[in-house]
């Protein structure tokens, strides 16, 4: 049997009864269609597009490493790295305008 993928986020294993799924590098609105995604728990998924809109996720935080340099990110990843790994919540707030 395969070991669980990692969510390249917040480095915890996604097992198969975690919520999860991809995210595109640059936003398909931003021409992203087709382009490189990762695979990422549900809730860091939905915190991403809570704390950056569309335009900042194609003009500056285009690389996971990008990513986790942004400062609310950076929080939550220290936060969410404490939690089991099928753990999921609501994310507080509204998704960003795109």
């Amino acid at each position: 049997m395969a070991p669980d993928p990692i969510c390249l986020l917040c480095g915890r294993p996604i097992p198969g009864t975690a919520k999860q799924s991809l995210h595109h590098l640059i936003p398909k609105l931003k021409g992203g269609k087709g382009g490189p995604t990762v695979l990422l728990h549900q809730i860091c998924h939905n915190e991403i597009h809570a704390t950056l809109t569309e335009a900042e996720l194609a003009r500056t935080y285009n690389t996971v490493e990008a990513l986790k340099t942004h400062p609310r990110l950076a929080k939550f990843i220290n936060w969410v790295r404490k939690r089991p790994a099928d753990f999921h919540s609501k994310t507080p707030g509204q998704r960003r305008k795109r």
